[in-house]
Protein backbone atom coordinates (compact mmCIF):
# COMPACT_ATOMS: atom_id res chain seq x y z
CA UNK A 1 0.00 0.00 0.00
CA UNK A 2 1.25 3.91 -1.51
CA UNK A 3 2.13 5.65 1.83
CA UNK A 4 0.98 9.27 1.45
CA UNK A 5 1.13 12.96 3.53
CA UNK A 6 -0.65 15.60 2.09
CA UNK A 7 -0.92 19.23 3.57
CA UNK A 8 -3.55 21.39 3.88
CA UNK A 9 -6.05 18.49 3.47
CA UNK A 10 -8.67 20.49 5.63
CA UNK A 11 -11.00 22.00 2.60
CA UNK A 12 -10.83 22.59 -0.90
CA UNK A 13 -7.84 21.12 -3.81
CA UNK A 14 -6.21 19.36 -0.25
CA UNK A 15 -9.56 17.90 0.95
CA UNK A 16 -10.00 16.47 -2.73
CA UNK A 17 -6.82 15.26 -3.12
CA UNK A 18 -6.46 13.44 0.61
CA UNK A 19 -10.19 12.20 -0.69
CA UNK A 20 -8.78 10.62 -4.16
CA UNK A 21 -5.88 9.09 -2.85
CA UNK A 22 -8.18 7.02 -0.34
CA UNK A 23 -10.53 6.18 -3.06
CA UNK A 24 -7.56 4.38 -4.97
CA UNK A 25 -6.68 2.43 -2.08
CA UNK A 26 -3.52 4.48 -0.21
CA UNK A 27 -2.73 4.97 3.05
CA UNK A 28 -3.05 9.04 3.85
CA UNK A 29 -2.50 11.44 6.25
CA UNK A 30 -3.08 14.51 5.85
CA UNK A 31 -2.43 18.17 7.92
CA UNK A 32 -4.76 20.74 9.27
CA UNK A 33 -3.58 24.27 11.11
CA UNK A 34 -5.97 23.00 13.95
CA UNK A 35 -8.45 20.55 13.29
CA UNK A 36 -7.15 16.94 14.49
CA UNK A 37 -8.53 13.27 13.85
CA UNK A 38 -7.02 10.21 13.03
CA UNK A 39 -5.93 10.70 10.04
CA UNK A 40 -4.62 14.35 10.44
CA UNK A 41 -2.00 16.07 12.20
CA UNK A 42 -2.22 19.50 13.23
CA UNK A 43 1.11 21.84 12.49
CA UNK A 44 0.90 25.58 12.38
CA UNK A 45 3.38 26.43 9.46
CA UNK A 46 3.48 29.69 10.89
CA UNK A 47 5.77 28.09 13.74
CA UNK A 48 9.24 27.27 12.43
CA UNK A 49 9.55 23.72 14.05
CA UNK A 50 6.08 22.96 12.55
CA UNK A 51 7.11 20.96 9.39
CA UNK A 52 9.72 19.18 11.07
CA UNK A 53 7.17 17.80 13.83
CA UNK A 54 4.22 16.80 10.79
CA UNK A 55 7.01 14.95 9.37
CA UNK A 56 7.87 12.81 11.90
CA UNK A 57 4.31 12.40 13.54
CA UNK A 58 3.17 11.12 9.95
CA UNK A 59 6.14 8.75 9.85
CA UNK A 60 4.97 7.54 12.95
CA UNK A 61 1.33 7.19 11.95
CA UNK A 62 2.97 5.49 8.55
CA UNK A 63 5.19 3.15 10.36
CA UNK A 64 8.25 4.75 9.84
CA UNK A 65 7.56 4.95 5.92
CA UNK A 66 6.17 7.83 3.75
CA UNK A 67 6.11 6.99 -0.53
CA UNK A 68 4.83 10.56 -1.54
CA UNK A 69 4.46 13.98 -0.29
CA UNK A 70 2.16 16.35 -1.73
CA UNK A 71 3.12 20.24 -1.11
CA UNK A 72 -0.53 21.94 -0.65
CA UNK A 73 -0.65 23.75 2.41
CA UNK A 74 -0.57 27.46 1.12
CA UNK A 75 -2.24 30.82 2.76
CA UNK A 76 -3.50 33.65 0.49
CA UNK A 77 -3.73 36.93 1.92
CA UNK A 78 -4.14 40.42 1.17
CA UNK A 79 -0.76 42.54 1.00
CA UNK A 80 -1.80 45.80 0.09
CA UNK A 81 1.56 48.21 -1.27
CA UNK A 82 -0.48 51.13 1.30
CA UNK A 83 0.19 48.71 4.36
CA UNK A 84 2.39 49.78 7.64
CA UNK A 85 6.47 48.80 6.94
CA UNK A 86 5.85 46.22 9.75
CA UNK A 87 2.50 45.19 8.53
CA UNK A 88 4.24 44.29 4.62
CA UNK A 89 7.10 42.82 6.30
CA UNK A 90 5.10 40.46 7.79
CA UNK A 91 2.15 39.15 5.90
CA UNK A 92 5.37 38.27 3.27
CA UNK A 93 7.10 36.56 5.55
CA UNK A 94 4.05 34.63 6.97
CA UNK A 95 3.29 33.56 3.17
CA UNK A 96 6.96 32.80 2.28
CA UNK A 97 7.07 30.22 5.63
CA UNK A 98 3.82 28.63 5.11
CA UNK A 99 4.06 28.40 1.05
CA UNK A 100 7.39 27.99 0.58
CA UNK A 101 9.51 27.27 3.58
CA UNK A 102 7.04 24.49 5.13
CA UNK A 103 7.09 22.70 1.45
CA UNK A 104 10.74 22.96 1.05
CA UNK A 105 11.62 21.43 4.67
CA UNK A 106 9.39 19.10 3.92
CA UNK A 107 11.15 18.21 0.52
CA UNK A 108 14.27 17.53 2.31
CA UNK A 109 13.15 15.28 4.94
CA UNK A 110 11.34 13.77 2.09
CA UNK A 111 14.28 13.29 -0.33
CA UNK A 112 16.98 12.42 2.45
CA UNK A 113 14.02 9.64 3.55
CA UNK A 114 14.06 8.26 0.37
CA UNK A 115 17.53 8.51 -0.23
CA UNK A 116 17.99 6.16 3.05
CA UNK A 117 15.60 3.74 1.98
CA UNK A 118 17.32 3.44 -1.56
CA UNK A 119 13.81 3.05 -3.50
CA UNK A 120 13.00 6.94 -4.36
CA UNK A 121 9.64 7.98 -4.12
CA UNK A 122 7.67 10.78 -5.73
CA UNK A 123 6.70 14.37 -4.18
CA UNK A 124 4.09 16.52 -5.75
CA UNK A 125 3.72 20.33 -5.47
CA UNK A 126 0.66 22.42 -5.51
CA UNK A 127 1.69 26.07 -7.17
CA UNK A 128 -0.31 28.37 -9.13
CA UNK A 129 -0.04 30.22 -12.75
CA UNK A 130 1.26 33.17 -10.83
CA UNK A 131 4.45 31.39 -10.43
CA UNK A 132 4.36 32.53 -14.03
CA UNK A 133 2.39 35.41 -14.71
CA UNK A 134 2.10 36.69 -11.41
CA UNK A 135 -0.65 38.37 -9.61
CA UNK A 136 -2.68 41.43 -7.78
CA UNK A 137 -0.64 44.28 -7.11
CA UNK A 138 -0.96 42.78 -3.16
CA UNK A 139 0.09 39.50 -3.56
CA UNK A 140 3.05 39.92 -4.58
CA UNK A 141 4.13 37.66 -1.84
CA UNK A 142 2.11 35.02 -3.30
CA UNK A 143 3.07 34.71 -6.56
CA UNK A 144 6.89 35.15 -5.44
CA UNK A 145 6.31 31.92 -2.86
CA UNK A 146 4.35 29.53 -5.85
CA UNK A 147 7.69 30.72 -8.30
CA UNK A 148 9.96 29.19 -5.86
CA UNK A 149 8.17 26.71 -5.40
CA UNK A 150 8.39 26.13 -9.06
CA UNK A 151 12.34 26.50 -9.25
CA UNK A 152 13.08 23.98 -6.27
CA UNK A 153 10.74 21.64 -7.46
CA UNK A 154 12.84 21.50 -10.95
CA UNK A 155 15.98 21.54 -8.72
CA UNK A 156 14.68 18.42 -6.84
CA UNK A 157 13.50 16.73 -10.40
CA UNK A 158 17.03 17.48 -11.50
CA UNK A 159 19.39 16.48 -8.61
CA UNK A 160 17.84 13.26 -7.49
CA UNK A 161 16.39 11.79 -10.20
CA UNK A 162 19.27 9.41 -9.87
CA UNK A 163 17.91 8.36 -6.70
CA UNK A 164 14.76 7.38 -8.42
CA UNK A 165 13.26 10.84 -6.31
CA UNK A 166 10.63 11.76 -9.02
CA UNK A 167 9.05 15.94 -8.71
CA UNK A 168 5.90 16.92 -10.14
CA UNK A 169 4.22 20.63 -9.97
CA UNK A 170 0.79 21.65 -10.84
CA UNK A 171 0.04 25.46 -11.35
CA UNK A 172 -3.67 26.13 -11.43
CA UNK A 173 -5.23 29.05 -12.10
CA UNK A 174 -8.57 30.41 -10.24
CA UNK A 175 -10.06 27.37 -8.67
CA UNK A 176 -13.56 26.88 -6.90
CA UNK A 177 -12.74 27.05 -2.93
CA UNK A 178 -13.40 30.02 -0.77
CA UNK A 179 -9.50 31.42 -0.86
CA UNK A 180 -10.38 31.98 -4.57
CA UNK A 181 -13.54 32.97 -3.82
CA UNK A 182 -12.31 35.91 -1.72
CA UNK A 183 -10.09 36.79 -4.55
CA UNK A 184 -12.42 36.95 -7.68
CA UNK A 185 -14.47 38.90 -5.43
CA UNK A 186 -11.86 41.59 -4.29
CA UNK A 187 -10.95 41.86 -8.25
CA UNK A 188 -14.18 42.64 -9.66
CA UNK A 189 -16.50 39.31 -9.07
CA UNK A 190 -17.84 37.23 -12.36
CA UNK A 191 -16.18 40.03 -14.75
CA UNK A 192 -12.63 38.63 -13.86
CA UNK A 193 -13.69 35.58 -15.75
CA UNK A 194 -13.77 36.90 -19.03
CA UNK A 195 -9.33 36.63 -18.70
CA UNK A 196 -10.56 32.54 -18.33
CA UNK A 197 -11.05 31.32 -22.31
CA UNK A 198 -12.96 27.92 -20.48
CA UNK A 199 -15.44 30.22 -19.24
CA UNK A 200 -14.89 29.20 -15.59
CA UNK A 201 -12.91 28.48 -12.64
CA UNK A 202 -11.38 25.01 -11.94
CA UNK A 203 -13.11 22.76 -9.79
CA UNK A 204 -10.94 21.40 -6.82
CA UNK A 205 -11.55 17.51 -8.22
CA UNK A 206 -9.93 18.41 -11.56
CA UNK A 207 -6.98 19.72 -10.12
CA UNK A 208 -7.07 16.77 -7.66
CA UNK A 209 -7.19 14.05 -11.12
CA UNK A 210 -3.95 15.88 -11.98
CA UNK A 211 -2.55 15.32 -8.18
CA UNK A 212 -3.34 11.42 -7.97
CA UNK A 213 -2.01 11.06 -11.20
CA UNK A 214 1.52 12.40 -10.55
CA UNK A 215 1.45 10.95 -7.53
CA UNK A 216 0.10 7.12 -8.63
CA UNK A 217 0.65 7.03 -12.42
CA UNK A 218 2.78 9.13 -14.22
CA UNK A 219 5.76 7.60 -15.95
CA UNK A 220 9.15 8.54 -14.20
CA UNK A 221 9.99 10.53 -17.62
CA UNK A 222 7.52 12.93 -16.71
CA UNK A 223 9.62 14.24 -13.80
CA UNK A 224 10.06 17.97 -13.69
CA UNK A 225 6.95 18.39 -15.47
CA UNK A 226 5.28 21.56 -14.74
CA UNK A 227 1.30 20.89 -15.60
CA UNK A 228 -0.85 23.97 -16.21
CA UNK A 229 -5.00 23.92 -15.32
CA UNK A 230 -5.85 27.23 -15.76
CA UNK A 231 -8.70 27.27 -18.27
CA UNK A 232 -6.35 28.80 -21.00
CA UNK A 233 -6.26 32.06 -18.95
CA UNK A 234 -2.28 31.99 -18.93
CA UNK A 235 -0.71 29.33 -21.63
CA UNK A 236 2.89 29.03 -22.29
Amino acid sequence: MTNILVTGSSRGIGRAIFDQLVERGCNVIGHATSATDERTIAADFAEPPAAQMLWQEALSRLNGKIDVLINNAGLFEHNPLQSSDIEWLDRWEDTMRINLTSAAQLSRFAVRHWQARGKGGRVVHIASRAAYRGDSPAHWHYAAAKGGMVAMHKTIARSYARDKVLSFAITPGFTDTSMAGDYLESRGGEGLLADIPLGRVAQPEEIANIATFCALDAPPSMTGAVIDANGASFVR
